[in-house]
């Protein structure tokens, strides 16, 4: 029987012939292949995120083997002396062996906390370039809502996160959650009771929050983050103004090989990154705060930055209690419960709500400068601000301490600052989008400022323009271009000037070609000597 060769060039056609006739992909796996996306900086963010979110689950998992969610009171015996024969519970003493008795524990457990902040952070700035750019706007509004609910559970994760370790910090985080829970009018002390299983701080809240922590919310946020990503391979890609870039066409790379390769190097990177921070940069040194005690409270206790706004919210806002038909509201209601629902459910519903107000129901998949859109620009600068002073705030205690500054003047200051820096921030902003407007319409206008100064006939001085096209109109001046948000020249370009000498290691891709064509110079077919006066 004659031995058949062993085609390896033909392998891959027949293993994809094979699997489309079984499961019908050629299709859909032509499509994702062929998508373009486009190639700006920009876009990377939510990338960031996406890849801070799998090295949190590759750690989680990592962490998840050794940490134990028990309240269960027992005397530690591991390697950190300071609290050798100390009363704690497992979850502390099995976050103390990770740190300390775990071979690489703590090298993880800080990256999965470093994870964990950039993961937020991410998020945080990419909800902004999408906020800004107006990438919001219809068809993407569904995927803006998923983008906005991702940062709530974000949010909410990483409070259950470092809620659980049941270490000082931890447990005035937990106390300040029962007391949250327990100012909602009516049901309030039935949902803590049922939260803590009993009275502050129970036995039950540590497994509760991990089986929330590892389980219910991280599965959520995966199955948002694919709704997510698929909605991006489904609708158009937005982009940014250019030349030859419409509201029909996508201007980049397709997905396989180039946009592919990028992410893959892409993740290597970010996880470098989050790996040399968990190697070289401590955060949250548990050991140093020791375990919890209901009575022990320390007034260095602050959350992780994208909490901080809350409690600022919470120094912030007057002791004002309010009471009748038998029932009090507490002073901590309004800032904790409804200014943390305002916080999150207005960012929800903007798509919306602009829409309201400016009646546009056009499809966009051109992005907008945030000076060509100078209200919204402005409604984002200032609730940055509102969040700016609140984050401040909320480690007001700390500061004051440092800077021997009173406690007092710092909160006066803050709902001071929260009334009129936002009002001012407004304004402020929408002057600078309408000025930057103004100075890209004189460009287009009148071409781009040169520096080189002349004098004319009658004594008066004028600075020479560039101008950015060759058309002229009927009085033989330079065209006045439309404005159409795209990025304008602010500088001289390099016509006539000296070509840039190559120096040092970075040298320009497109090295620019000799200008004088030696082959046409030799040629003695087309070359010819004239004198004066002979043809």
């Amino acid at each position: 029987m004659k031995r058949r060769k062993f085609d390896a060039a033909a392998l891959p056609g027949k293993v994809g012939g094979a699997l489309d006739d079984r499961f019908k992909l050629a299709s859909p796996a032509r499509k994702l292949m062929t998508k373009v996306f486009p190639d700006h900086w920009s876009f990377l963010l939510g990338e960031i995120a996406l890849f801070s979110f799998i090295v949190l689950l590759l750690t989680g998992t990592f962490l998840a083997l050794f940490f134990e969610p028990s309240m269960v009171e027992v005397h530690y015996e591991g390697s950190y002396l300071p609290l050798r024969g100390i009363e704690m519970s497992k979850a502390y003493e099995s976050t103390l062996n990770i740190s300390f008795d775990i071979r690489g524990g703590l090298v993880i457990r800080q990256m999965h906390h470093w994870g964990a902040l950039l993961f937020v952070a991410a998020i945080l700035v990419h909800m902004g370039r999408t906020f800004f750019s107006g990438a919001f706007r219809k068809p993407r509004e569904t995927n803006w809502v998923i983008g906005a609910i991702l940062f709530i559970l974000a949010f909410f994760e990483g409070l259950l996160g470092y809620s659980i370790p049941d270490d000082g910090l931890s447990g005035t985080g937990l106390r300040i959650i029962h007391g949250i829970t327990e100012s909602i009018p009516l049901i309030g002390s039935w949902a803590a009771h049922a939260l803590f299983g009993g009275e502050f701080p129970g036995e039950v809240i540590i497994t509760r929050f991990y089986i929330l922590h590892v389980l219910l919310v991280p599965g959520i946020m995966l199955a948002l983050i694919a709704v997510h990503v698929g909605l991006v391979f489904a609708q158009k890609h937005s982009q940014w103004p250019g030349p030859g870039r419409t509201e029909n066409n996508v201007v980049g790379y397709r997905m396989f090989p180039n946009y592919a390769a990028k992410q893959g190097g892409f993740f290597m990177l970010v996880f470098a990154v989050i790996a040399f921070m968990g190697g070289l940069f401590q955060i949250n040194p548990l050991w140093l705060f020791g375990p919890y005690e209901a009575s022990v409270v320390s007034s260095g206790s602050q959350p992780d930055f994208y909490v901080m706004f809350l409690d600022g919210l919470v120094r912030l806002f007057p002791n004002w209690e309010l009471s009748g038909f038998g029932f009090i509201l507490p002073a901590v209601f309004w800032p904790a419960v409804i200014g943390m629902g305002v916080a999150f459910t207005v960012p929800l519903l903007y798509p919306f709500i602009e829409r309201r107000f400016t009646k546009d129901r056009a499809h966009h998949n051109l992005l907008e400068r945030p000076r060509d859109n100078p209200t919204r620009t402005a409604v984002g600068a200032m609730f940055a601000s509102i969040w700016l002073i609140t984050t401040v705030t909320g480690a007001n205690d700390i500061i004051a301490d440092k800077f021997n500054i009173s406690l007092n003047a710092m909160t006066w200051g803050g709902r001071i600052g929260i009334v009129v820096i936002p009002v001012l921030t407004f304004y402020i902003t929408k002057r600078i989008c309408l000025g930057l407007q103004q100075h890209d319409r004189e460009v287009l206008a009148h071409g781009i400022e040169t520096g080189i100064m002349r004098r004319d006939p009658d004594g008066r001085f004028y600075e020479i323009h560039q101008p950015l096209t060759d058309e002229v109109d009927e009085h033989g001046h330079p065209k006045v271009l439309e404005y159409n948000g795209w990025t304008v020249p602010k500088k001289m370009n390099r016509v006539g000037a000296l070509k840039p000498g190559l120096r040092g290691f970075f040298k320009p891709i497109e090295i620019p070609g000799d200008s004088t064509d030696q082959s046409s110079l030799d040629s003695k077919d087309t070359r010819e000597e004239i004198e004066a006066g002979k043809k």
